[in-house]
């Protein structure tokens, strides 16, 4: 099936130069393949096919909530992407930084119970003697050394697959369609153009919509105050649409590279900046875990929940999940 002209516009000077190495990553991906060891409890990846910035983390601190709401002791895995330690090793908010584990587990580790391990296959061995009762993989979709029973393919609508092209010519980490032949389903997050396109490519599979809505109680306080906005995460715009699609009053952003390590002249940069505008520092709550103590009371923090248009679909996949050891 070709793909709608959305996501293969034609591709620049840059991306002809550079589409022959993304021949060379294929190829890695290729000679990568091995037998998948399948662990002892049911396990749900949420990946994506582009390089961040898709909206993974929002969904597994979703669907662990679910699963553990219908009684199933799950916790996420995550590679534990900027972090020092490789783990297997359960993350605990008040013993690890960001340093040791990364954002997005300690995030993670904020509402659930959350992993690391940069072997996901002894990862989930540790996890599963440990008592749980399913396994929710954050990344690790492109890594086959462990099996899915379940893999979600996570898309942001605004962005899509962008040009079509694998890295490093365009974002994918493969190719759209060798990627969605291993899926079971795709998270469409937002609004955009995305949206359609992803439905015209996903042929057989469910599509699942669903959108980031600010936390009610972290957004009152911030209206009526002039705001500077930064943000580290693999969309920065992407948060600072959301603050003003809230309402809310953003004088100056600053966006920096994905998981951006704060250091303290950053971040006394961004203060002297706000004081001259009049203006509250404030970020998202995945940039905030990489706050030092003394920073994190000095700036307001956004959170985000995901809120599914269909939650009987997701329902019915996690029905389909816990099938594939018990049915």
């Amino acid at each position: 099936m070709r793909a709608p002209a959305f996501w293969y516009a034609p591709p620049g000077l840059l991306s002809a130069l550079l589409t022959p190495l993304s021949w060379l990553w294929r190829a890695g991906a290729v000679l990568r393949l091995r037998v998948p060891v399948k662990a002892t409890v049911p396990v749900l990846c949420v990946g994506n096919l582009v390089a961040g910035g898709a909206g993974k983390t929002p969904v597994v601190r979703d669907l662990t909530a679910r699963l553990r709401a219908r009684g199933v002791a799950a916790a996420s895995l995550s590679r534990g992407h900027g972090g020092r330690m490789r783990g297997p090793l359960a993350v605990d908010p008040a013993l690890h930084h960001a340093m040791d584990v990364g954002d997005e587990p300690l995030l993670l580790a904020a509402t659930g119970a959350a992993w690391i391990g940069r072997d996901r296959v002894a990862a989930a061995k540790a996890m599963a003697e440990t008592g749980l009762g399913a396994i929710i993989l954050d990344d690790g979709f492109q890594n086959r050394a462990l099996h899915k029973d379940l893999s979600l393919i996570v898309v942001d609508a605004g962005a899509g697959f962008g040009n079509g092209h694998v890295m490093p010519a365009g974002p994918l980490r493969e190719s759209v369609t060798g990627g969605l032949k291993r899926a079971d389903a795709l998270v469409v997050i937002g609004d955009g153009p995305g949206l359609a396109a992803a439905k015209a490519m996903a042929g057989p599979l469910p599509v699942l919509t669903a959108r980031l809505l600010p936390d009610p109680a972290a957004l009152e306080p911030l209206r009526g105050r002039p705001l500077l906005a930064f943000a580290g995460i693999g969309r920065p715009a992407k948060f600072f649409a959301t603050l003003r699609d809230a309402g809310l009053s953003v004088v100056a952003e600053r966006a920096f590279p994905d998981h951006h390590p704060f250091r303290a002249a950053d971040l006394s940069a961004l203060l002297a900046q706000a004081q001259a505008l009049g203006a509250t520092l404030v970020t998202t709550e995945k940039d905030a875990t990489r706050l030092s103590p003394i920073w994190r009371p000095r700036v307001a923090v956004l959170p985000v929940r995901l809120s599914w248009d269909d939650p009987v679909a997701v329902e019915r996949l996690l029905d389909r999940l816990m099938e594939t050891r018990h049915g």
